[in-house]
């Protein structure tokens, strides 16, 4: 994870996570919600946490 760019996830209405991945074909987004450490990768549609 070293691109830096925040932006909203899926469930807000511009999606800028999902045009982040589309514009730059990065594969994996992180949560930086409070209390919340899930990442997203887009190629396996898979959610997971690390340990």
């Amino acid at each position: 994870m070293s691109c830096g760019h925040v932006g909203c996830c899926d469930s807000s209405k511009n999606k800028h996570a999902t045009k982040h991945h589309r514009a730059s074909d990065h594969p994996v987004i992180r949560s930086f919600q409070p209390g919340e450490d899930w990442f997203w990768c887009y190629p396996d549609q898979l959610m997971f946490e690390l340990d």
